[in-house]
């Protein structure tokens, strides 16, 4: 007589996955936000200082755009807004004098990256109790989030969804 498998079926798994990441990001918006309000800046423009800190140099206001999926208006305010709180400044291009490039401000990202390192530590250690295929799998898995949310978005923004 075959043994009746315990695991659980596909579709319950299924099933639990969605619950399990309605409530993942639900925390982590509500996490950003609490961050957002300890350092009195807009989630979306925390965010926005997250990426730019990622970048190489001064971006464009058309970067900063396409970085936060947000029309180029929007991306505009965000930068207004940053500047007024001491996080970015903006310089015309040496290159090409047209051009305006916003670059973040040491100082100001050395706080903004103080924050990020108290809080760290947590992460760290929810991360070092996987192995390192868990880990590799958590990196294709974040990756491939990311690439689908920008799809995503880009359907919102269509008013295809």
């Amino acid at each position: 007589m075959p043994q009746k498998s315990s695991a659980p079926s596909r579709s319950v798994l299924l099933a639990e996955l969605a619950v399990t990441s309605r409530r993942y990001m639900a925390s982590y918006a509500l996490f950003n936000q609490a961050v957002a309000d300890h350092l009195r800046l807009h989630p979306t423009d925390l965010q926005c200082l997250n990426l730019l800190g990622l970048e190489a140099g001064p971006v464009t206001t058309g970067r900063v755009a396409e970085l936060t999926g947000l029309t180029t208006g929007s991306a505009t305010r965000l930068v207004d807004r940053l500047e007024r709180a001491g996080y970015v400044t903006r310089a015309r291009d040496t290159a090409d004098r047209r051009r305006v490039l916003v670059a973040t401000v040491p100082e100001r990202m050395a706080e903004f990256g103080a924050v990020w390192e108290r809080l760290n530590s947590g992460w760290a250690a929810l991360f070092e109790a996987y192995g390192d295929d868990e880990v590799d799998f958590l990196i294709t898995h974040m990756r491939r989030t990311v690439e689908l949310s920008a799809v995503q978005i880009e359907r919102l923004r269509d008013g295809d969804a």
